[in-house]
């Protein structure tokens, strides 16, 4: 009997613990193809490394079915990330648009390559000007002359 009881109460809790899949009836093949592709670039506000269409938060929920909603209404792929940039901001989406807010984030890998690539050049250049095997010309000529004696010394040994 206490096995029935475990069993009943085990089948329970795992039919808590099962996810609703969302099922979504579109009028054709390309609209849930926008569908899917909107869901995918479209970031979840909650969780904040999903998707919408991987996240399993209710305001994630909400925002599959809103972008149903508008797919089926006719809206256009610019409309549905217009209404969700203005509702939930650049945050929900993760390729955000070119904008003075995010220069930094669109060119700052670029300019700071381009930095890099200076600082190497001018590292560089200033190598090449200091030619190997010719003493600094900031020796006094009491020590350029004491380091021709030892270079000497050393090639006589």
């Amino acid at each position: 009997m206490v096995r029935h009881i475990f069993l009943v109460v085990l089948l329970s809790f795992s039919s808590l613990a099962s996810a609703a899949i969302d099922t979504y009836q579109f009028k054709d093949d390309a609209t849930r193809e926008r569908f899917q592709s909107l869901s995918s670039e479209l970031r979840c506000p909650k969780c904040q490394n999903q998707n919408i269409a991987d996240s399993n938060s209710p305001i994630a929920k909400d925002l599959r079915d809103q972008l149903y909603k508008m797919l089926e209404n006719g809206a256009d792929d610019e409309q549905v990330v217009d209404f969700m940039v203005t509702r939930y901001g650049e945050f929900v989406l993760y390729r955000p648009r070119v904008s003075e807010q995010t220069y930094l984030l669109w060119y700052g890998p670029a300019a700071l390559l381009l930095i890099g690539i200076v600082v190497v050049l001018l590292v560089s250049g200033k190598r090449k000007k200091a030619e190997p095997g010719k003493p600094n010309s900031s020796l006094s000529d009491a020590e350029k002359e004491r380091l021709d004696q030892l270079l000497k010394q050393e090639q006589n040994k």
